[in-house]
This record gives structure tokens, sequence and C-alpha cells, in this order.
């Protein structure tokens, strides 16, 4: 499975990490095990750990699917950390990220772990 996670319940934190070519499917599956995971609070942040990502296969409609589905609340802080726009799909993705921080959690993309950890306010050797 390209997806898997973990949660920091005592950082309020979910740590989900994505490798190889991650289908809207797989998104979408790993989404719905975050909503029916025991340990999940919606209040937490996110840190979604794409570095491993060499595809998404995603098109437009899909990303915003995805970045719109209302999991997190408002007051959640999600940073994705993208292997870099070169990556199939991930300019889509971002934008929709983009597009939908307006209305759902606050959502910011980086290229490195240490920016995305220092913007949910964590310890970088915490992770």
């Amino acid at each position: 499975m390209p997806y898997n996670y973990h949660i920091e319940k005592a950082r309020g934190l979910v740590i989900s990490a994505a490798r190889d070519r991650v289908t809207y499917a797989e998104i979408r599956n790993h989404q719905d095990q975050l909503v029916f995971d025991g340990d999940f609070d919606p209040k937490f942040n996110q840190l979604i750990d794409g570095t491993r990502t060499t595809a998404l296969h995603i098109s437009a409609e899909e990303a915003r699917m995805v970045a719109f589905r209302r999991i997190f609340s408002t007051t959640s802080r999600r940073a994705y950390v993208s292997p870099g726009p070169i990556v199939p799909g991930v300019g889509l993705l971002m934008a929709a990220y983009r597009e939908a921080a307006t209305v759902s959690s606050r959502m910011r993309v980086f290229y490195d772990i240490p920016s995305a950890l220092d913007w949910l306010q964590l310890e970088a050797d915490q992770h």
C-alpha cells in the first residue's frame, strides 16, 4: 500500500506517508482509514510526507475532491511535503489544496520536512 500513517495523540498529530505511485482511490482509502480510526481526532494537525512519491495519478477534479473533503477541523494545520513540482500530479494537488485552504483546514505545501514541522509548530527532532 502506498500510504501508511500513525497517530501521535500526545502531540495531536497524524503523520501520513506516501510512496511510489499514488492514485486517487488510494488517497481516498487513506482518508477513510483516518475517519474510522478510534485514535483520530479531527482537531489534530497532519504531516503528509510525500517525499518518496514518484507520481500522483489524479485528475484535477479528483484533486479538488481530496482537498475539499472535510476530515480535519478548520483549526487544524496540514502540511504536505512534496517530492518536488516535477512529480506528475503534484501540481494539481497543490493547486487544489491552495484553493481549499480558504474553506477547510489550513494547508501548506513544503519541499522539506523541517520546514513543515516548523509551520506545524513541532520540533523537527521529534519526527
